[in-house]
């Protein structure tokens, strides 16, 4: 090939080696070329990209079928190569990706059904929007405050029974919402966080605490139940909590029975050490009922007991009687915990670290979900077959999806309409060989029989009976003469109160079989505690009748964010626009009343220039592609300022003022170039009580045509008039509004400044033209003529030029103060706009995509930001996720994962397990660590303002780098799922600088990268291709950058067919 193309890097050269189809050129020496000679591209970086299809493909049925299975990923590793392997295997678990994507899927829906199906109650659609929002930190607080246990429920809840079942997206093709995912996504990143849980801050101290917060309380059992319970007992005040578990370990069934695989020990643990973090004592080995644990010697003394235990006793058919494990048969309270303990560290005590073993084919009986964990948990014991046998359909089976979906990608059996009828066992040894079933049938109304005439013989080694379990015999004795029993359960009422008056209930025990219906039963039993202690021991301070449970707390939620500004105090820097969202006074009250700190009022005038609004006028955006629903991507209105009169809003500032003293309001005030009336207004403003005024010399359409808003804004000698007028008569604050439709911006700033403004409000809305349709028509179109006009673009399309504009004013007036507003649509892009130079921040479209309550998302994740800054390992966290792996960057070398090379990932897992196995290695896992403690002081907002500013600054400032200082693309092979957009994006809008494997569709990157950085700005994967700096380690062969110029500087143009010397 005559093209030249650079030497391919270490890693293309490590490459060439794994595939010979790739070859290395290397730079010609000049030589005579031709103008045809610069159409020259390489052909092997070309060889896969797109090309129009000229005509229909034509290939072989067999060829289609090789290719299949070269391309498969669909590819699930069968139960008999997973034994040891205890890793993850859930559907619903999400990275990053997956969970940003899925979390801007959600409606946030009013009165939300998945909320309502949800036991414990969890605010689902404000977590979601705060997983979309970049707020990990808040969607784990609002998941906790309502389920202390909700990492557990995250990994092994049903929800397709539950929240799930009830999306809304679920009545569209699009399909309803991962939750479960979200939520252990969310949880899981607040646990890498390692920020310990906080006792109530809105509580006195312990010791000025009423008596009756300092009685005992018993939680017996520290399954979901008990922890719950404990937990929000601590969050009300009360010191002396116990739990009493009688295993050696805590976390109840959840530790014991529900296998690592679906639940993970570090997440049961992690939830006990919240617990503990706030006060509550838990005590191991304490049989509840046995020595100093009696329910006699608690109520004498004035306290309560909550029985929270699981049922630890099992079902064993008759058919069954007298057989051992000895001789291979187990029923799931003995199976269970044993193949847990051999997967999770802190149950490897109860079986002295002895690894759960099996092999050949187990026989499971039952169609729960503890069934199915038996049949997982076989596999991964050493099981080559699992058959799970059941009574009546696989239409009519008990265990949810989540579980029965996995059994069958995991290659277990299915036995429908069988019962066992006996067991067949080895004479000589004992041994179980098989187990023989009758038939079932079902006659014509619904009720299912054994048909004794119908029989089966079933051959295995094991048997697993899980039929279900039941309270044993020692806590049934103690419990006898305080509760009623009834089907082998404790009767409750809805507080979950027996007959015994401070004696509570909940969970298996009560027939509560679900871990998240376990833990609302120790939620809603706290609250009735709490409302027999203090009716017994506290009965002059009546307890409200609606439930107030605090929340989860953390030190995280008493960082301080209010604002300094213009000699103003605002809560926290976050405010209504003056937009749609301050419509109406009662609207803004209801802003303030979900936590706003400030509001700017629709924009009023005199009431000779009183407006009325045309329609439609407020549409979706067109750069939202065919997104639907919130997360709009822009919006664009042709809506004028208030309909209401001046009268109104000045009568309404003053009641605001009156019943939110804390909260500022901001007048927005509008006028014609006229001094009389833009003074009469501010007097008007002012002596309605507003904190400050806000001149609007901007609106972009409607307004300028009668002289105002634009008319007055794009003019320098009419803003500094104006401001000079209002600056006579106005004694409190006030800022210009700016526009963005200008060619500079900071001539109207100097303007403004110039006329005595204090500061100034950036930007206003962006002229545009939303849509035209395809019958010629524009959108929004009014009236029968169609027509329309250009209206004002907002939104996140718009973030880009209100960052540009708010860093140009603080860059070229250090001094002055700046009320941003233009696309903030989460806490991360306040903050974008506070680092840029702006002090508050005002909102409009993100509300118009949700609602007010997003700001509470909003204040937690500033929040968080702040007490970030106190941590070295939380300071480098982007959008609240970990910083990837330096060191994995330039991960090289891994195969993909599809056809044969998943088939071999597979394989080299399941021999890395056995391995592991031998060398007694499983499960293990680091012991938690304590959170570190913060180095530095929690900044202030103030501290945030102007703080990029100093890397801002024009294109001439980075010219001193070139060449050096330049950074080239590398790509983690193992996080690379071989789409090619890099490779497409580099061959037609960049520098063909990167070559695609036809067999492994992973890409290199050449020496010819010049680090433009599309490649990253494409790819789907987050860090999956990097920025690294371009030296003699990323780069051996060519450490600095220099630019292929196609011909030589100096050299003359090359004549269409002549052959030129080109010198050296």
């Amino acid at each position: 090939s005559k093209a030249t193309v650079s030497v391919l890097n270490w890693r293309g050269l490590q490459a060439t080696l794994l595939h010979p189809a790739i070859h290395i050129h290397t730079m010609p020496a000049r030589e005579a070329v031709t103008a045809s000679d610069l159409f020259l591209e390489d052909i092997e970086n070309l060889a896969l990209n797109p090309r129009v299809q000229k005509y229909a493909t034509l290939r072989t049925t067999k060829e289609a079928q090789q290719a299949k299975t070269h391309w498969k990923r669909n590819i699930h590793p069968a139960g008999q190569t997973r034994e040891g392997d205890w890793e993850d295997a859930k559907e619903t678990t999400l990275g990053v990706k997956g969970a940003w994507d899925e979390a801007r899927r959600c409606l946030k829906c009013a009165d939300a059904p998945c909320q309502k199906s949800c036991p414990t109650s969890i605010d689902i659609k404000s977590f979601i929007s705060a997983i979309a929002n970049h707020n990990n930190y808040g969607a784990a607080q609002m998941i906790l405050s309502d389920n202390p246990v909700g990492f557990s429920c995250g990994m092994i809840c049903p929800v397709s029974n539950l929240c799930v079942g009830g999306c809304n997206l679920a009545a569209s093709d699009a399909g309803a919402i991962n939750i479960s995912g979200l939520q252990d996504f969310a949880v899981s990143h607040f646990k890498q966080m390692n920020i310990p849980a906080v006792r109530n801050p809105e509580l006195p101290p312990a010791d000025q605490m009423h008596a009756s917060y300092h009685t005992k309380v018993y939680c017996v059992g520290s399954g979901p139940a008990g922890l719950s319970c404990a937990t929000f007992l601590a969050r009300m005040g009360y010191d002396n909590v116990e739990i009493l578990e009688k295993l050696p370990y805590a976390g109840g069934l959840s530790a014991s029975e529900i296998p690592q695989y679906r639940l993970t020990d570090e997440a049961v643990q992690w939830e006990v050490e919240k617990v503990k973090e706030i006060g509550v004592k838990v005590t191991l080995n304490a049989e509840y009922g046995a020595g100093q644990y009696k329910t006699a010697d608690l109520l004498k003394a004035g306290g309560a007991v909550f029985v929270g235990c699981g049922l630890p006793t099992p079902n064993v058919d008759a058919v069954f009687a007298g057989l051992t494990q000895g001789n291979g048969f187990y029923t799931s309270k003995d199976f269970l915990p044993k193949a847990t303990a051999s997967s999770k560290p802190s149950c490897a005590c109860s079986t002295g670290g002895q690894r759960m073993q099996m092999n050949g084919k187990v026989l499971v009986l039952g169609a729960g979900d503890t069934a199915f964990d038996c049949c997982g948990s076989a596999f991964r014991c050493g099981a080559k077959r699992v058959i799970v046998c059941f009574r009546r359909s696989t239409a009519d089976m008990r265990a949810v999806e989540e579980e029965t979906i996995l059994a069958r990608n995991e290659k277990a059996e299915f036995l429908p309409y069988c019962q066992p009828k006996a067991v067949v066992r080895d004479p000589t040894t004992g041994k179980i060989t098989g187990c023989v079933m009758y038939k079932m049938e079902r006659d014509d109304d619904g009720n299912w029989f054994r048909d004794e005439d119908q029989t089966l013989t079933v051959k295995c080694d094991y048997i697993v009976s899980a039929f279900g379990s039941m309270l044993g015999h020692s806590l049934t004795d103690e419990l006898a003469p305080y509760v009623d029993m009834k089907w082998g359960k404790v009767s409750v009422d809805e507080k979950m109160r027996t007959k015994t008056a401070g004696v509570f209930a909940g969970g298996d025990c009560v027939g509560s079989g679900l871990t998240v219906e376990a833990a609302n039963d120790g939620k809603t039993a706290a609250w009735a505690i709490h409302e027999y202690l203090q009716a017994k021991h506290n009965p002059t301070v009546p307890v409200p009748k609606e439930a107030k449970l605090p929340k989860f707390h953390t030190e995280v939620d008493a960082i301080d964010i209010s604002v300094d500004f213009c000699g103003m105090k605002f809560p926290n820097p976050f405010g209504l626009a003056s937009a749609p969202p301050a419509t109406t006074l009662p609207m803004i009250a209801r802003g303030f009343e979900q936590g706003w700190g400030f509001a700017v009022t629709k924009t009023f005038s005199l009431d000779k220039d009183i407006v009325t609004n045309v329609a439609p006028r407020i549409v979706r955006g067109s750069t939202s592609g065919a997104h639907y629903g919130p997360h709009q991507g822009s919006f664009m209105n042709i809506e004028l300022i208030t309909e209401k009169t001046c009268a109104y809003w000045c009568s309404g500032i003053r009641q605001l003022k009156h019943d939110y003293p804390k909260h500022i309001v901001i007048a927005s005030i509008m006028s014609a170039h006229n001094k009389e009336d833009w003074q009469e207004l501010t007097k008007l403003a002012v002596e309605s009580g507003a904190d400050a005024l806000e001149l609007n010399l901007s609106c972009p359409h409607g307004m300028g045509e009668k002289g105002m808003g634009l008319a007055c804004g794009q003019k320098p000698e009419l803003v500094r008039d104006i401001c000079g007028w209002v600056k006579e008569v106005c004694p409190i604050p006030f800022f210009a509004k700016m526009t963005p439709n200008i060619t500079e911006i900071c001539d109207i700033v100097q303007a403004a400044l110039d006329g005595g403004a204090t500061g100034v409000t950036a930007i206003n809305t962006v002229s545009g033209l939303q849509h035209i349709k395809m019958d010629g028509a524009a959108w929004p179109r009014v009236g029968s003529s169609r027509l329309t006009t250009y209206g004002g673009v907002s939104g996140n399309a718009i973030r880009p030029m209100a960052l540009k504009m708010v860093s140009s004013i603080a860059n070229k007036f250090p001094n002055c103060p700046i009320l941003a507003t233009g696309g903030a649509d989460s806490a991360d892009s306040v903050i974008q706009f506070l680092y840029a130079g702006a002090a508050v921040v005002q909102a409009s479209s993100s509300i118009q995509n949700q609602d007010f309550t997003i700001v509470q998302d909003w204040i937690s994740g500033l929040k968080w930001h702040l007490y970030a800054q106190t941590r070295p390992d939380l300071i480098q966290w982007e959008k609240q996720i970990p910083p990837p792996d330096a060191g994995k960057a330039l991960t090289t070398g891994v195969p993909p994962r599809f056809g044969k090379y998943l088939r071999n990932r597979h394989a080299e897992t399941a021999a890395a397990k056995k391995a592991a196995l031998e060398k007694g290695l499983v499960g293990r896992h680091a012991d938690p660590q304590p959170a570190p403690a913060p180095t530095h002081r929690v900044p202030k907002v103030n501290d945030l303002i102007g703080k990029a500013l100093p890397t801002i600054g024009s294109f001439k400032n980075l010219l001193g780098m070139a060449p050096h200082n330049q950074a080239v693309a590398a790509v983690n092979d193992d996080l690379c799922i071989n789409c090619g957009k890099c490779m497409m994006t580099c061959n037609d809008t960049g520098y063909q600088a990167i070559r695609f494997d036809a067999d492994t569709h992973q890409p290199f990157i050449t020496d010819s990268c010049t680090g433009c950085t599309l490649c990253v700005s494409v790819c789907p994967v987050p860090d999956c291709i990097t920025m690294v700096d371009r030296n003699a380690a990323t780069r051996p062969e060519a450490p600095e950058y220099h630019p292929h110029r196609g011909i030589p500087l100096g050299q003359p143009q090359v004549p269409v067919g002549a052959k030129v010397k080109l010198a050296v």
